[in-house]
């Protein structure tokens, strides 16, 4: 009560945020006059004014309401649109660094013209982000006319650039490119061995359309690059003959869909493992033996793939693969694929070709990556519902920006059936209505199998119409564009971040277009244009006496923002419009997610077949249902970050430590001190703190020595002089691998032993750091067992991930010391440029090998051709090939005598 009467007299958060900005409009529209009397000429040298006052010390803030005034007056020249004073508030909302909420069609594009211009004016780089190719493509492109007449420069990244054109966009001002193109450049980046092959520049400020479908939607999902894996890909066909008899049976798995999990149940244990058995697949013990981890996994990711995941809904087929189907924006994400498996998986259920598995290289979340920006601001028509997870990950601050003109249209009450048939009927009587009084209506549904049943009702019926889905997305631009037309029917699923408006009447521009192939152009065109204007301007006065566009959901999503920007594609601009919803008891979202009091309160409102309950009830206990899901969804976010910030701390210094030693004239001393540490923990293991000297273990010393640093010294006879201590030891090791080490680069040339150095470093530093992301998926896998034994998981993944990390370091100071003591090159042989690693990201399906040439280790690296080795490096001494009983003898990370190419600690060093 007194909240709300505070609000009353004083009014809300966001309503005095709007009118702290509001105060500051009148300034920039007192300074249009003055603007417009500008030539271009004398427009144009404002920016580089605006540039020397910034050298000079002057602030953005205070540069704002002439950079605003003069990007309006730009706007005008060259666009044709002068921004309203609702968007000059959108960009100062933006400028500080929050999410600007604004209805569909008020402007948005435009509105990041204002801080785009004055952020760029710093020349530090500016990022636009949106949601796909087109988007930024579009974008960028009308917008370029604009920045360009400033003076300002213009880039966009796109799918399918090479590193000098992505180097060149983000040199630019400003940069246009989606979410996924700007994550995996700073992966790739970050894998590059010289500084003038990376493509980004440092970060400075960016700005994220619809913000909520790529900050909250798409964040559960991390960015991955991935390489080769050795695992095979057979096994997975295997196991889907099997899982796809044993599943036919629903008594064999429990299946939760809130949770999205399913268990085989004590009989479909049983049946599983008679059925692996006879399919001699399970050879030995039983199916939870240790020894069947890995067959259990194949089992359990294709339990999941035929109880989960449904084709058309969550995934389709095209092309002969499985593309993953967005539950957001029904958008078909090609080349993404789900990790750990599944998609293998999926692809053995659908009987086409099962791609390699792959194994992580480098992964960042887009919470993680975006806030490596020191500004970050965003867009959208729907993010008030989820504000409190934008303030808590991101610390941004939602602002609702006012309409330009007062919103028209009708939101209805939900109407409720018994069944989806009715539910589905009623539907297409409401389109039939619509049709036949001139009203153009834009269905939303939540999948492709949805949208196909509601489109095979409509042919039935005899009702024209457009079905905008996974399938068809190369139309939609087309396909929207003209969905305000007199009686035009549109099917859609999903329509966030679509990108284009849908206008009364229909789009005048790409109508005439389209009757003009290629570039069209000249006086006849014109003519044209002009005809199909005035007929646009007659339907759209027909439409808006019709009742505008309207919108009809035929379920509800289970996120609030879904359901809001389906309604937001009608009434804007003051247009007149509707929207109606219509569920049914069988909808996902009533079935897994309505309390059972719903249930009750449709028997007591009195449900009947064919008849529909039309109630504000049923609108509040639906938007408590949505609720549960959204902060359901919320916690799974913010459990993955949680752990990923433990990965994330690691990889910053990682991909610092990896950027300073690119930055390095050389790194001579950096791996000088790596063999100092070396020697030091190998003195440290076999000569202990306070031990006797019969307590020593010199052999061991001595056999890592030479298998290590390449010397064969008398270390135990060492041991046995008088007066002999670690100290001593330590340094005559140390004095003797530096004269080794300073003879070979001798050999070699000081200055090609610097090349050498660097080149190695990096690339053993990239295998450590690959197997360490391994390492730590495989943690991060079982983690949450700890909790059967009261212990967090988070804490214990803490503590096990350091420790990791402190292996890791290790690993990497024995390889690096390890090859260098032992790598020559021949004197003759030139020394050509190291190539970049080759790797993919997650839209590649068939990645090439982690190093050049698919070797496992870095003893031959790119480039260096007739690089040799050792006798040493090749077999350690004491290990022969033809006698296992000597193989427990070969160090943790050196080749396994048996030939397979893995490291020993990795084949028959496992249990040892």
């Amino acid at each position: 009560m007194f909240a709300r009467l505070a609000r009353a007299i004083i009014g809300t958060s966001n309503d005095r945020a709007v009118k702290r900005y509001q105060a500051r409009v009148p300034a920039i529209n007192a300074l249009e006059p003055q603007v417009a009397a500008l030539t271009d000429e004398g427009l144009r040298a404002k920016t580089q004014e605006f540039r020397d006052r910034l050298a000079q010390g002057e602030t953005l803030d205070a540069l704002l309401p002439e950079a605003f005034a003069v990007c309006r007056e730009a706007s005008k020249r060259v666009l044709g649109m002068r921004h309203f004073d609702v968007q000059l508030i959108g960009g100062m909302v933006l400028h500080e660094g929050r999410i600007a909420e604004m209805k569909t069609g008020e402007g948005k594009t435009l509105v990041a013209t204002l801080a785009v211009y004055l952020n760029a004016l710093a020349g530090k780089g500016v990022h636009v982000v949106t949601v796909n190719d087109y988007l930024a493509q579009r974008d960028s492109g009308e917008m370029s006319r604009l920045y360009g007449f400033l003076g300002l420069s213009t880039g966009v990244i796109v799918y399918g650039l090479n590193d000098v054109e992505r180097r060149a966009a983000y040199a630019c001002d400003i940069t246009y490119g989606t979410n996924n193109e700007f994550g995996f450049d700073y992966l790739r980046d970050n894998m590059k061995y010289r500084l003038d092959e990376m493509v980004q520049r440092d970060f400075h400020f960016a700005i994220v359309d619809e913000v909520d479908s790529i900050l909250i939607d798409e964040a559960r999902t991390p960015l991955i690059i991935s390489g080769p894996s050795d695992e095979s890909s057979e096994l997975y066909g295997q196991v889907d003959a099997v899982v796809r008899e044993v599943v036919k049976d629903k008594s064999t798995y429990e299946k939760d869909e809130k949770q999205r999990t399913v268990v085989m149940t004590e009989a479909g244990t049983e049946a599983m493992a008679t059925a692996l058995t006879e399919a001699g697949l399970l050879t030995e013990g039983d199916l939870y033996d240790a020894s069947n981890i890995t067959l259990v996994h194949h089992v359990n990711q294709s339990l999941r793939a035929h109880a989960l995941f449904a084709r058309d809904v969550d995934y389709m087929v095209r092309g002969g693969k499985v593309i993953i189907i967005d539950e957001f924006t029904g958008r078909a994400m090609e080349g993404r694929r789900y990790s750990d498996g599944l998609h293998q998986a999926l692809e053995a259920k659908e009987h086409v070709e099962v791609q390699p598995e792959n194994q992580t290289l480098a992964s960042i979340t887009f919470q993680n990556y975006f806030r490596l920006f020191p500004k970050l601001a965003g867009m959208t028509g729907t993010a008030s519902t989820e504000a409190d997870e934008f303030a808590e990950i991101y610390k941004l601050e939602v602002v609702e920006i006012p309409t330009n003109l007062p919103v028209a249209r009708r939101d209805e009450d939900d109407e409720v059936y018994r069944s989806a048939t009715e539910k589905y009927e009623a539907v297409a009587n409401l389109i039939a209505e619509c049709r036949e009084r001139g009203q153009p209506a834009l269905v939303g549904t939540t999948s492709i199998e949805k949208s196909e049943l509601l489109s095979a009702l409509l042919n039935k019926k005899g009702i024209p119409h457009q079905v905008l889905n996974a399938r068809y997305h190369e139309q939609e631009a087309a396909i929207i564009a003209q969905a305000g037309r007199p009686g035009a029917v549109t099917i859609a699923t999903n329509m966030a971040g679509r990108g284009t408006d849908i206008k009364l009447g229909g789009n005048a521009e790409a109508l005439a277009r389209a009757s003009f192939p290629g570039e069209p152009e000249g006086p006849e065109f014109e003519a044209r244009m002009a005809e199909i204007r005035r007929e646009v301007e007659a339907a759209a006065a027909r439409v808006k006496e019709a009742g505008g566009l309207f919108v009809i959901g035929t379920e509800r999503h289970e996120s609030r923002r879904i359901d809001n920007q389906l309604r937001g594609r009608s009434g804007r601009q003051g247009d007149p419009g509707a929207s109606r919803f219509f569920l049914s008891l069988e909808d996902d979202l009533m079935r897994i997610f309505g309390s059972d009091r719903m249930g009750g309160m449709l028997g007591k409102l009195g449900l009947k077949e064919g008849e529909a309950i039309v109630h504000p009830w049923i609108n509040k206990a639906l938007e408590k249902a949505q609720k549960k899901v959204e902060t359901r969804n919320f916690d799974m976010r913010k459990n993955v970050l949680k752990y990923d910030d433990v990965m994330n701390d690691q990889r910053k210094e990682v991909y610092s430590q990896r950027r300073s030693f690119m930055q390095a004239a050389d790194v001579a001393e950096t791996v000088a001190e790596m063999r100092r540490e070396l020697v030091d923990d190998m003195v440290a293991r076999a000569v202990p703190e306070n031990s006797y000297p019969d307590q020593w273990d010199l052999e061991g010393l001595q056999e890592r020595v030479l298998t290590l640093l390449g010397l064969d010294l008398p270390v135990a006879e060492w041991g046995r002089e008088e007066g002999i201590d670690e100290a001593h030891l330590r340094d005559r090791i140390q004095e003797a691998a530096d004269q080794a080490f300073a003879a070979r680069a001798a050999n070699i040339g000081p200055e090609r032993m610097r090349e050498i150095e660097k080149s190695l470093l990096l690339m053993v530093f990239d295998k450590v750091w690959k197997d360490h992301l391994l390492a730590l998926d495989h943690l991060r896998q079982g983690i949450g067992l700890r909790a059967y034994a009261q212990r967090d998981p988070l804490n214990e993944y803490k503590s096990e991930a350091f420790n990791l990390f402190n292996g890791m370091l290790f690993d990497l100071r024995e390889d690096v010391t390890r090859w260098l003591m032992h790598v020559n090159l021949m004197p003759e042989q030139p020394l050509p440029t190291p190539e970049p690693v080759q790797v993919t990201d997650a839209r590649q399906p068939a990645p090439p090998s982690l190093l050049e040439g698919g070797a496992a280790e870095p003893a031959a690296f790119p480039g260096y051709g007739h690089a040799t080795t050792d006798a040493a490096v090749q077999l350690s001494p004491g290990v022969r090939a033809d006698d296992p009983s000597t193989w427990d003898r070969t160090p943790r990370n050196a080749p396994c005598p048996c030939g397979s190419g893995k490291k020993y600690k990795h084949c028959h060093g496992k249990s040892i």
